[in-house]
């Protein structure tokens, strides 16, 4: 997805949520200042079936390392080390357990770090203890130098798009949950927009995303645009 085509979505985003495009920006411009452009090259997943790992419980007897790729979103790192599948990529804003995410760029593993407007703390505190060959800079803001938008919000979301960006043949959702009842409000509203986006990878991919079974009635797209 290129800018052009996220633009809308992000500006609907912005204006739901109360989100500062300004703070965004800068959150982009110190990761851009941190870090270095990243081969993407190394996540060619043309013809390939890619599970998205989450951090929820996992339902289900599907072995992660069935698939030819794994992402790990967020908390999906602890499920996909318990169970020793290789980690092609991570995809993180740094809130959850970034020591861990450190040490995967020293043994090699890309980590697709997420800038935006509320984790400036958390880059400048983790981003330079990184190997920064294996650090993707990406941002929800308007792409920089350096810095990839390939679509997304959340750590999930995000994963899925860029795989999506990658070539990924098909996409598996692991960990994924959005009706969490014990979530602060700002983030119940943020798991509606994951699940508003993924529909609108639906659409784009011209695929059912499993992770949205059970979800698609309840979507509202009025805020889609022509992607609805």
């Amino acid at each position: 997805m290129n800018f052009s085509e996220w633009e809308p979505l992000y500006a609907a985003i912005l204006d739901d949520l109360g989100i500062d495009r300004g703070a965004d920006e800068r959150a982009r411009d110190r990761l851009a200042a941190l870090t270095t452009p990243f081969d993407l090259d190394r996540l060619t997943f043309e013809g390939e079936t890619v599970v998205i790992v989450g951090g929820g419980p996992i339902e289900t007897d599907t072995p992660i390392e069935q698939a030819d790729r794994v992402v790990a979103a967020g908390g999906g790192i602890e499920h996909c080390q318990r169970a020793d599948a290789s980690i092609d990529l991570v995809v993180t804003d740094l809130d959850t357990d970034p020591e861990t995410v450190v040490s995967l760029t020293h043994h090699g593993t890309p980590v697709a770090v997420a800038a935006h407007g509320d984790n400036v703390p958390a880059i400048e505190r983790h981003v330079p203890a990184m190997d920064r060959d294996n650090v993707l800079a990406t941002t929800q803001a308007k792409p920089v130098e350096h810095v990839v938008n390939a679509g997304g919000f959340t750590d999930g979301d995000r994963a899925a798009f860029i795989a999506d960006h990658c070539g990924a043949d098909a996409l598996v959702f692991l960990g994924w949950v959005f009706d969490d009842s014990d979530v602060a409000p700002m983030k119940h509203r943020k798991l509606l927009w994951a699940k508003r986006l993924l529909w609108v990878l639906e659409q784009r991919r011209h695929e059912r995303l499993s992770v949205l079974d059970g979800h698609r009635s309840a979507i509202d797209t009025d805020d889609l645009g022509d992607h609805g």
